[in-house]
C-alpha cells in the first residue's frame, strides 16, 4: 500500500527524490556539506529576491524555533514588540515575546479578518514605543492570507521594523525584498519547499543583523552568533541537521525544475480550487470568503450530523489513504484540508471522494443542490 497522502500544512507529503536525499551520511565539518549549505541559503535568498539586501540564517529546530530566533536576536530587550493576530500563530509570537520578558502589544482581529493597515497606521501614531510590528503572512489555523505589501508598507513609512512569519507562506505566495521592506521573514524546510521538518530559517535584512549584536536571550537562538560563525568557518556553530538539510538541497532542486515560485503557486492554487468546488458538490462550506483565503490550507465547517466526532472522520478518511488536519478555532468546529505539498489536482479529486465515502458512512446526505 502506499503511505497515506498528508493534507495537512506540514510535515506535508514529499516526493521519493527528497526522501532518498536522506539516505547518505553527512561530516558537520565537511566541505562538501558546508558548500550545500551556502548553496541552501543562497537559493533561498533568490526565491525572495533578497541577495543584494538579506542574508539567509538557517537554524536548527522546527519553524517556532526560527520564530524565537528571530524575535528574540532583533528585537532590543527595550524595544517593543506590536503583534497583528487574528489567529493561533499570531498569539504564539505574543507568547513567545512574553515569555522572554520582551514588552509585546497586540492588535487583534477577527480569525477570519485580515490585519487593516489603516488600523495599523492609526495604531502606530498613537505608540511610539513600538520598535517591530510582527505579522503572519498566512495564517495557517485559518488559511488565512493578510495583506503583506500594504501592511510592509504602513510599517516602513512609520519607522518600524517588519518581522513576518511566512511559515506556510513562503516559496508559494510571492515576496520580493526589491520592493518588500521587511527585517525578517521566517519559514521551514517543510511547508511549501516540499522538504521535511526539522531546520527553520531567517532571511535577515543586513543592517539589522548587524545592530542586533547582544540582544539575544539565548545562545543557541541567537542568530547574529549563528551567521557569524557560518561567515567565518562557512559551518554551523552546533551539530547541523545533516539529513533535513540534504532533504532541503533535493526539494529546492525540484522547487527551480518546477519553475520556482509562480510554478508552485499555479499548482496549490489548481488545488484548492478543485478542493473548493469538491466540498461545495458535496455540501461542505470553507470558512473564510474567498477574497481572504489562500491556497494553502481550507478550513472547513464540520457537517451538520448530530453524532459528528473529528476523530471518527479522520479515522475513517485515513483508511481510504488521506490524512486530515483537526480544526484550530474554539467558537465552531471545522477541520482542515491542507492543498499543498508534493499532491496535484488527481490527489484532491481522490481525497474528496475518501471523504465523500467516509461521511456518507457517517449518515451524511448533502443539502440538495439549487439550480
Amino acid at each position: 500500500m502506499r503511505e497515506p497522502i498528508l493534507l495537512t500544512p506540514g510535515p506535508l507529503t514529499t516526493t521519493l527524490t527528497t526522501k532518498s536525499a536522506m539516505l547518505r551520511d553527512w561530516g558537520s565539518w565537511d566541505e562538501r556539506f558546508n558548500q550545500m549549505t551556502a548553496s541552501v541559503c543562497a537559493d533561498l535568498l533568490a526565491i525572495a529576491q533578497a541577495q543584494d539586501s538579506h542574508v539567509c540564517v538557517p537554524l536548527q529546530g522546527s519553524g517556532t524555533f526560527a520564530v524565537e530566533a528571530a524575535i528574540g536576536t532583533l528585537l532590543p530587550r527595550d524595544g517593543t514588540l506590536l503583534v497583528l493576530s487574528n489567529g493561533a500563530y499570531g498569539q504564539r509570537m505574543a507568547q513567545i515575546a512574553e515569555v522572554m520578558g520582551r514588552a509585546v502589544q497586540t492588535l487583534a482581529f477577527a480569525d477570519d479578518q485580515a490585519a487593516d493597515p489603516a488600523h495599523l497606521a492609526s495604531y502606530l501614531a498613537a505608540h511610539p514605543e513600538v520598535s517591530h510590528v510582527g505579522v503572519i503572512h498566512c495564517e495557517t489555523s485559518t488559511g488565512l492570507l493578510n495583506p503583506l505589501a500594504e501592511l510592509a508598507a504602513v510599517t516602513a513609512a512609520a519607522g518600524r521594523g517588519l518581522i513576518i512569519d511566512s511559515m506556510s507562506a513562503f516559496a508559494a505566495l510571492p515576496v520580493d525584498a526589491r520592493s518588500l521592506p521587511f527585517s525578517a521573514l521566517i519559514a521551514s524546510a517543510n511547508k511549501c519547499l516540499e522538504g521535511v521538518p526539522g531546520m527553520g530559517f531567517v532571511l535577515v535584512e543586513r543592517q539589522a543583523l548587524a545592530n542586533a549584536q547582544g540582544n539575544s536571550h539565548s545562545l543557541a537562538l541567537d542568530l547574529y552568533d549563528q551567521h557569524a560563525y557560518m561567515a567565518r568557518t562557512g559551518q554551523w556553530r552546533y551539530t547541523p541537521p545533516t539529513h533535513v538539510l540534504a532533504a532541503l538541497r533535493s526539494a529546492l532542486d525540484s522547487f527551480i525544475a518546477e519553475g520556482g515560485q509562480p510554478a508552485r503557486l499555479a499548482r496549490y492554487q489548481d488545488n484548492a480550487n478543485t478542493l473548493l468546488q469538491g466540498l461545495a458538490r458535496l455540501g461542505l462550506t470553507s470558512y473564510l470568503l474567498a477574497d481572504r483565503q489562500a491556497p494553502i490550507i481550507i478550513t472547513v465547517h464540520a457537517p451538520k450530523l448530530a453524532d459528528y466526532d473529528f476523530t471518527r472522520l479522520y479515522q475513517a478518511v485515513r483508511a481510504r489513504g488521506f490524512i486530515l488536519y483537526p480544526g484550530k478555532l474554539t467558537r465552531v468546529e471545522t477541520f482542515r484540508i491542507g492543498c499543498i505539498g508534493a499532491i496535484q489536482r488527481h490527489d484532491i479529486e481522490q481525497a474528496l471522494a475518501a471523504l465523500a465515502a467516509a461521511l456518507t458512512d457517517m449518515g451524511w446526505q448533502p443539502p440538495a443542490q439549487e439550480h
